[in-house]
């Protein structure tokens, strides 16, 4: 069972997407996806909203969700938050496999 956190960055005149580029070329997220525990994290951008940026990041358990939260990362994250001014909203989700009648409608 993995959680999914889906976290939406929004800012003003571009924030958003500036925090994502540093994030990426910083090496944080690289880091983060190093983590014990970490499925995914991956930033996207909402084509209907583009002062948005959308994280889906999926982690192991709550464990691994509780290690990452208590590392120095946590405070460089909050600091490139500050930085660019972003709001954020929240959803989370928890795995479930894709029930076999439901394949026939995927493309491959």
């Amino acid at each position: 069972m993995s959680l999914t956190v889906n976290l939406y960055y929004t800012g003003k005149n571009g924030s958003a997407q500036k925090f994502a580029r540093e994030m990426e070329e910083s090496g944080l997220a690289d880091k983060i996806r190093q983590e014990p525990g970490n499925e995914k994290y991956e930033y996207f951008q909402p084509l209907a909203d583009p002062e948005t940026i959308l994280l889906i990041d999926s982690w192991a358990d709550q464990a691994a969700i509780d290690a990452h939260h208590k590392t120095s990362m946590m405070q460089d994250l909050a600091k490139l938050r500050d930085k660019y001014d972003l709001h954020m909203r929240i959803e989370r989700f928890v795995s479930d496999e894709v029930p076999d009648k439901d394949t026939k409608f995927l493309r491959k």
